[in-house]
């Protein structure tokens, strides 16, 4: 059983992503500070898989307990989710997403090396995109400045894991460029749990229909897409989770170093107001919502080319729009 350290492992893409592990074979050893998630979510994992779970309470950047798991866990890979990710919270408090979003990673870098344990599958973003040239946009396309603080840090961490590579060839990495992730685990146990006013419209979607918010707010619609409103990549955490999964079955087997970036998206573009419609007709529940004013910080379409996931990797998603909105609800029915 191969040990693999889950940095922020009880978030909501962690959580998923350690049932997974140990459905594929793998033990995860999990590090999160409770920064954005609860401690019971441990023990609905263990409840899922129906096994212990080994977890440490602490901070990514805090060297003395990344030694102390080293020391007693023979590490194989690690997954690094732990960072902080809300785009507009970025854009009001930068100096907290550059201090915790690379700090975390370089301290990360710095231990793997020290244990000779590379095998690092990378949180990235499709942020690091900003505003693509032409849809859908694949591995290639140039990174410009991001829209926000938190996109510059993904940008940024993804070249700090690039320069390793460079000056260490053993290194092996891949860097998944994440769409947008939303739904939850279909026994209903774990899913997206936002902590205070949530940084991702399914959760407000979902609170809305549940009558803890008054009413949604789109922010815009004026945008060139076909209604006006944002077009994202949606792509359910299950399958997000399994791609993870792939990619560091990947790396394992590789005999030399390496560093991708791998886009993690289902390849096809829905408009926000699309998405409120899916959720109205696969749920049964009528949304109360109106059109605001654009936010700072937001693309108005990015979508991915997803070809390389499925030949570099062997992953595509498999879950529909819908099936995904409706295991939110059923999620969020449990809170």
């Amino acid at each position: 059983m191969k040990n693999i350290l889950v940095t922020g492992g009880l978030g909501f893409i962690g959580s998923h992503t350690c049932v997974e592990l140990i459905n594929s074979g793998f033990t995860p050893i999990i590090i999160d500070n409770l920064n954005n998630s609860e401690p019971w979510i441990k023990d609905r994992i263990e409840k899922i898989v129906n096994q212990e779970i080994s977890f440490y309470e602490g901070d990514c950047r805090d060297k003395e307990l990344l030694n102390k798991i080293f020391t007693k866990h023979e590490i194989t890979g690690i997954i690094h989710f732990a960072a902080h990710k809300a785009v507009g919270e970025s854009v009001n408090e930068p100096l907290k997403y550059y201090e915790n979003n690379l700090g975390g990673l370089t301290a990360i870098l710095e231990i793997s090396q020290k244990y000779n344990c590379s095998n690092l599958v990378f949180s990235s973003s499709c942020t690091v995109y900003g505003t693509p040239d032409s849809l859908p946009v694949d591995e290639s396309a140039q990174i410009k400045s991001a829209e926000s603080p938190y996109g510059t840090t993904k940008i940024i961490c993804e070249k700090i894991i690039q320069d390793l590579s460079k000056a260490d060839e053993t290194y092996k990495s891949i860097l998944l460029r994440y769409f947008n992730p939303i739904g939850a685990h279909k026994t209903s146990l774990i899913g997206e749990l936002p902590l205070g006013v949530p940084s991702n419209l399914v959760p407000f979607i979902t609170q809305t229909a549940a009558g803890i918010r008054e009413n949604l707010t789109v922010f815009g619609n004026d945008y060139n897409t076909a209604d006006g409103s944002c077009v994202r990549d949606f792509i359910h955490v299950t399958d997000l989770a399994k791609a993870h999964i792939k990619a560091l079955e990947f790396l394992i087997n590789k005999n030399e170093g390496t560093c991708e970036a791998v886009n993690i998206g289902t390849g096809n573009g829905n408009t926000v107001l699309e998405l409120i419609n899916a959720f109205e007709k696969s749920t049964g529940q009528k949304l109360n919502y109106t059109i605001g004013d654009r936010r700072g910080g937001d693309v108005e379409a990015v979508y991915a080319d997803a070809k390389k996931s499925k030949d570099l990797l062997g992953w595509e998603a498999e879950i529909s729009l819908e099936q995904s909105l409706l295991d939110a609800w059923n999620w969020q029915k449990t809170l």
